[in-house]
């Protein structure tokens, strides 16, 4: 059987740079390039599942890591190709939702194995930053997930949290058990905590 076609989305404002990535995963049977444009403001998202957005962009590192909170908000797994190898910048863009990072100096393998490894579910982060004390990056969630993560910051009961979207208290109970064995949380307050920290909870 066929491994699953991941799809790829390029955000990269250096056209060699761009040219470069496209070399590198073109060959590639499970890995395919959707969506390749310069500016952040161009990209349109497509819908596609289990879509992964290699971000590129001469930004500041907090305009940087606010791009990757609303893209991980949206559902999609982002690497950031970073100029910068320092700790503190690695940290914001991965609090704010970064499944990957990766310095200036990594090598083809490199990036095709954390293309895959982010694409698989996992998190990736370049050699450079190896050894070093990172934050674990925030849960991937579903929509239905962040419907009811939302809801419960709000204060909402299970059974509200039923009523609003229209399943039953059972049905929460199983979304709940699946959000608190991903998070590692297992008190609502610390859900909550969850969302208002990642934004998790909407714009």
């Amino acid at each position: 059987m066929d491994a699953p076609l991941t799809p790829i989305s390029v955000i990269c404002d250096c056209p060699l740079i761009a040219h470069g990535l496209t070399h590198v995963i073109g060959p590639e049977p499970d890995l395919r390039i959707v969506t390749s444009v310069r500016k952040v403001g161009d990209y349109r998202d497509q819908g596609n599942h289990g879509e992964v957005i290699l971000l590129n962009v001469q930004l500041s590192t907090w305009e940087t890591s606010s791009v990757v909170s609303r893209l991980h908000r949206k559902g999609h797994a982002v690497i950031v190709l970073a100029f910068s190898e320092k700790q503190s910048d690695a940290v914001l863009c991965i609090e704010a939702g970064a499944r990957g990072y990766l310095g200036h100096r990594i090598g083809e393998s490199e990036l095709l194995t954390a293309i895959r490894a982010v694409a698989s579910g996992s998190s990736y982060f370049s050699a450079d930053l190896n050894g070093r004390v990172l934050p674990a990056p925030p849960p991937r969630l579903t929509d239905r997930e962040r419907q009811i993560l939302q809801l419960l910051a709000d204060g909402a009961t299970d059974r509200e949290i039923a009523v609003a979207l229209n399943i039953t208290e059972n049905t929460v109970h199983s979304h709940l058990d699946r959000l608190r064995s991903k998070s590692g949380f297992h008190r609502r307050a610390d859900l909550t905590r969850l969302a208002l920290r990642y934004g998790l909870t909407g714009e």
